[in-house]
């Protein structure tokens, strides 16, 4: 396949339906498949997929959201570290309207703040250049999809001498993540869909501890839909063949062993440590932390940070979206007090978040059809 069309195909997705049809009804159990990324997630919804699964095929989501997996205290650390007037604050956009515990970076910007929104962690270096007598600090955050980037800018940072800028880490890791939410005795799962945009850093085989100890087959995925619904009936084969492997259906950007250079430049920059996951807690070494040769770029050595603990709002589900237990619809305040334009967690703020995705996309019928109990929360106000 040369282009995105062909992806698309109605009749191949058709044909693949009639194929997992017939695979699900050799499986006599509910099953439940967690679909890592927070891009599947958008993905599933935006093309339908979800709908035409049999009742028995129920799909999971993810933490596999960089911005919504962010804890409300890193949040604030991030606007008190914009607050002083010597600091140039950049970031992505996706993390400018994640709600902190009082404020969001969008609303510290219109307060007067100095924020600017950059599409890479190299803008944030030419404004460094730029503006010599301002310290310039980068909100790095992500998976190991965007921790290579950071990692190649602290390294032209440091080759170039550049003193005035440095990088907020909040960089995570998702083997651990999977890890911690395979030892969570509240969620049963029974495959999983994989990242393919982390997998194209990482490779397949770190993966291998699911299949070995865990015993759950996982397929990493590509995005468009052919590529889920294959990945589906993948796993659903793997099932009726009862055999647990890792099994790679975006081979055709993502190699076993992933990018080597990628690799090399995090593990030259980056060390790894506990780190708080909004919904999963502490999980350790499940973050990036900047190596100390490295600290004159590492923001937490450079200023003052509270490193503050702070507890989600009290009628955001966003940790058990997050885990899985819940579904969007299923939090109180999901599309009443809680929408795109006055979120109140996370997931309604990313475009890779679980409850944005039900929002834009998410169809009454596909909820009453996949919620088991038949009853919705009466909508709550805040």
């Amino acid at each position: 396949m040369k282009y995105v069309d062909e992806f698309r195909n109605p009749k191949k997705a058709e044909a693949l339906q009639k194929e997992i049809t017939k695979l699900s009804r050799q499986i006599d159990k509910h099953l439940k498949i967690m679909e890592v990324c927070g891009g599947h997630t958008h993905s599933i919804f935006k093309y339908g997929i979800e709908e035409i699964l049999t009742d028995n095929i129920e799909l999971i989501h993810g933490p596999g959201c960089p911005v919504c997996v962010m804890p409300k205290g890193r949040i604030d650390d991030a606007i008190t570290l914009c607050q002083n007037p010597n600091i140039i604050f950049t970031t992505f956009g996706d993390a400018m309207r994640v709600p902190g515990s009082k404020t969001s970076l969008l609303q510290a910007k219109a307060q007067g703040a100095d924020i600017r929104m950059v599409y890479s962690p190299l803008d944030s270096l030419k404004i460094a250049k730029e503006n010599p007598n301002k310290e310039i600090v980068f909100f790095g955050l992500g998976f190991e999809t965007t921790s290579p980037s950071t990692a190649f800018t602290i390294l032209q940072g440091a080759a170039e001498n550049v003193t005035n800028f440095s990088m907020f880490c909040n960089h995570v890791l998702v083997i651990p993540a999977l890890q911690a939410l395979l030892d969570n005795p509240d969620l049963e799962l029974d495959g999983f869909v994989g990242p393919g945009h982390v997998s194209m850093v990482i490779g397949t085989k770190p993966y291998q501890f699911i299949s070995r100890s865990y015993h759950k087959p996982i397929v990493i995925s590509g995005f468009e839909p052919l590529d889920i619904f294959q990945s589906i009936w993948m796993l659903l084969k793997q099932i009726v063949e009862q055999r647990c492997q890792v099994e790679n259906q975006y081979n055709r950007l993502v190699e076993p062993d992933g990018n080597k250079n990628a690799i090399a430049a995090m593990n030259q920059v980056f060390a790894v440590r506990e780190f708080e996951w909004r919904g999963l807690g502490e999980i350790p070494d499940s973050g990036f932390k900047i190596r100390e040769q490295y600290a004159q770029f590492d923001a937490e050595v450079k200023f003052i940070i509270p490193n503050q603990k702070i507890a989600d709002h009290k009628a955001c589900q966003c940790g058990e979206i997050l885990k899985g237990v819940l579904k969007p619809w299923q939090c109180k305040v999901f599309g009443t007090a809680c929408t795109p334009e006055n979120p109140i967690g996370a997931c309604m703020v990313s475009s890779e978040g679980a409850c944005a995705a039900y929002y834009k996309y998410g169809r009454l019928s596909t909820m009453a059809k996949r919620d088991k109990s038949g009853v919705y929360p009466e909508p709550l106000s805040v």
